[in-house]
């Protein structure tokens, strides 16, 4: 997939237990600790929420080096989650966030969900950018995370 601004980015949906999943997810969380320093309250999300059928954990690839991971949450029979969105400092500002979220989605549509979530925190005002701009509207607290301000959701087509 090639956005605007020329970077192409090829996903592959991967076990989120192996690497180079397992790696971003582990980076992910790293730098979540940094903005907020304890994570003890926050919703799991485990491999095995992102394990098939129901999930999916997501790589993109960028020249052959892994650039970004996310996964895909099931809900309930309508609804999954995005979770763990996560762009190598080195890609961000390049588009690859505004991809890997349509590759979300797209797996969500594949998988039979006709409604993504997801949420944020206060210290991520571009996340929530990127949401607000991509489609997603601000709803209820629907999953108890206590570091997300944001909450949005997005049906899809």
């Amino acid at each position: 997939m090639r956005d605007d601004s020329g970077v192409q980015v090829e996903f592959r949906t991967m076990d989120a237990r192996v690497a180079p999943a397992s790696e971003l997810l582990a980076a992910m969380v790293a730098e979540m600790l940094e903005l907020y320093s304890d994570l003890g309250g926050i919703a799991p999300a485990t491999a095995e929420d992102f394990a098939p059928p129901a999930g999916a954990y997501l790589v993109g690839f960028a020249d052959g080096m892994a650039v970004c991971g996310g996964g895909l949450k099931r809900l309930d029979d309508d609804a999954a989650e995005i979770k763990r969105m996560y762009v190598v400092p080195d890609t961000r500002r390049q588009g690859v966030a505004r991809q890997l979220l349509g590759a979300l989605e797209d797996a969500a549509r594949e998988r039979g969900y006709r409604i993504v979530r997801l949420d944020t925190g206060a210290r991520q005002p571009h996340a929530k950018a990127l949401y607000q701009a991509t489609g997603y509207v601000e709803v209820g607290d629907y999953n108890d995370n206590p570091y997300a301000a944001y909450w949005g959701e997005k049906r899809l087509r």
